[in-house]
Order: C-alpha cells, then sequence, then structure tokens
C-alpha cells in the first residue's frame, strides 16, 4: 500500500516519523477515519468539520479542507481502492522542548494517510448481531480528557477493549463516571424500548460520531421518537433491541450484554429498518443530508 507522509506518498514499509513526534511521545495529535464506498467517501465534510473543531482546540494547524479531501481521493487512486478505510492522522510533530514546544507548530506537522481495503464486516454479524460486556474501566471525564475530542490519547478505550475480548465480547460499553450508560470503546451506542430509540446525551461523556449523528437524523425523518439523556445500566439491560454505530459498522446488531440477551437475541426490526434507509443514503452519497450535530456543546 502507498501511505501519505507529510508531503509524498511513500510504500507502507518506507512510512516512518521521528521518534520525537508528540503523538509518539505523548498521544499529542488527532485522527479521523472515513469510509469509501465505490470510490466515493461517506460524509467527507462531515468528519473534517470535526476535525477541524478538534484542532482548533489543541492549537494543531491542519491544511484547508480542499487540500485534504484532495489527498485522501489521492491515496485511494494510487492504491486501486474503491471500498475502503482511510485513517488520517495527524500530531503536534517532532519537537524536543517539552510539553509545549516554542518552536512555530508549522514546522513540524506530521500528518499520515493510511488505507486499508475495507467490504464490511460479514454478513453473519448483521443476522445474528454481536455481543457486549459493560466494563469496569469508566470513560474519560469531559472536564480531565474531553472524548468529544478525538485524540491519539486512546488509552482509556484500549484498556476497555482489552477487558471486553477477556469476556468474550465483541465490544466494551463504558459507563461514565456517574455511572451512566456512555458509549463503545470505538463505537455509539442505541437501544430501543416501547417503540422510542435511546441514546447516551453529549453529557454521558461521549464522541460524537459522525455515523450517530447520521441514525439520529434519519430517525428523526423517519418519524421515530428518539430520546438522548443520562440512563443507566439497566435501561440497556431491558432494552427489546438495541444496535451499536460507527464508520466501519454502519449499524450493526447488539443482542447481548453482559451474558443476556437483548429481547429475543436477534436483531431487532428497528435496527434494520434503520440500517435500510443508512445503506440507501450511502448509495446517494448524501452523507450529511441528515446529519444530526450538537457539536460544541458544552458539557456538565
Amino acid at each position: 500500500m502507498w501511505v501519505y507522509l507529510n508531503d509524498h506518498f511513500v510504500p507502507e514499509e518506507e512510512a516512518k516519523i521521528s521518534i520525537f513526534d508528540h503523538g509518539f511521545l505523548y498521544g499529542d495529535g488527532l485522527f479521523e477515519t472515513v469510509r469509501a464506498y465505490s470510490g466515493r467517501i461517506f460524509a467527507l465534510p462531515e468528519h473534517m468539520d470535526r476535525l477541524s473543531r478538534s484542532a482548533d482546540r489543541l492549537e494543531i494547524p491542519l491544511p484547508p479542507p480542499a487540500s485534504l479531501e484532495t489527498l485522501l481521493y489521492e491515496t485511494l487512486r494510487r492504491n486501486h481502492l474503491k471500498n475502503a478505510v482511510l485513517r488520517l492522522t495527524i500530531t503536534r510533530g517532532e519537537a524536543r522542548g517539552g510539553l509545549v514546544p516554542d518552536s512555530d507548530p508549522k514546522t513540524r506537522t506530521t500528518m499520515v494517510i493510511t488505507p486499508r481495503l475495507f467490504d464490511g464486516h460479514p454478513a453473519d454479524y448483521y443476522e445474528n448481531g454481536v455481543t457486549a460486556s459493560i466494563v469496569s474501566v469508566r470513560r474519560n471525564a469531559p472536564d480531565a480528557l474531553d472524548p468529544a475530542l478525538k485524540s491519539l490519547s486512546f488509552l482509556n478505550n484500549v484498556m476497555a477493549k482489552m477487558e471486553a475480548k477477556k469476556r468474550g465480547a465483541f465490544e466494551g460499553i463504558f459507563l461514565s463516571l456517574e455511572g451512566c450508560l456512555s458509549e463503545g470503546t470505538t463505537s455509539n451506542l442505541f437501544w430501543v424500548r416501547d417503540g422510542v430509540i435511546k441514546t447516551p446525551s453529549v453529557k454521558s461523556s461521549i464522541l460524537e460520531g459522525i455515523t450517530r449523528g447520521v441514525v439520529i437524523g434519519l430517525a428523526k425523518g423517519m418519524g421515530i421518537s428518539l430520546k438522548e439523556g443520562n440512563y443507566p445500566p439497566e435501561d440497556l439491560l431491558d432494552a427489546e433491541e438495541a444496535f451499536l454505530t460507527n464508520t466501519g459498522l454502519e449499524l450493526m446488531p447488539l443482542t447481548g450484554v453482559n451474558g443476556k440477551k437483548i429481547g429475543t437475541g436477534l436483531p431487532g426490526g428497528m435496527t434494520i429498518k434503520l440500517h435500510q434507509a443508512f445503506k440507501a443514503l450511502v448509495a446517494t452519497g448524501d452523507g450529511g443530508k441528515f446529519l444530526v450535530k450538537t457539536w460544541g456543546t458544552p458539557s456538565p
């Protein structure tokens, strides 16, 4: 595979960064993961918008969105990829001046684009659903390390995923410090009760996923009742159906949590209906048409 590194494309085995890069030393950077369907990147402006907001907060300079878009599509072209996942990683770059370097940040920012072929998860995942475990690792508090930043500081997620894997679960689900349902290690969480879709709000220490926002918009556009809030774990365990969302998963049925079936233990009708609507939207390429976002909403 060809990888973009700073100002040129190189074979992946030749892509190297400095041992003094702040992303390597401190997790000081950001990333976005986007998905291409038939050569078209879904919801790209929305991903770039979120990246830009995060970069502004961390004071990491970015190239113009149009330049990033060009580079992402060039990465697809160079690797002859149509269906793929692309990860755009940006760090504060190489510096030896401690936590906050004194030099001009424009002279050291590191940018990497890594591609991989991706045609989606196995069909049986969607036919049977996946399982999750509510982990003991709590989600980062917004006033400590705000989960709204899609940062390279991912140790919280790594620890939770390791715990879930040891329990034989596909995904780990965080609770907030207050003990409310938050999100998965790499996904947002939804469940259904009495015909109402519920999902943790931005006040529950979540990253506002792009797919999450699209699903919320689709539900509202379809006249489906949806509520965002702070919910106890029992709310999920007593649900009739549930699903996870992210760029790669789309809408993944969640059919078991903590060894207990959700509903019938099979994908629910609301999940299937919304996933069909999502796939129809992907076919149009208009990812932002239904996107609902509240980025910048103050955390408690």
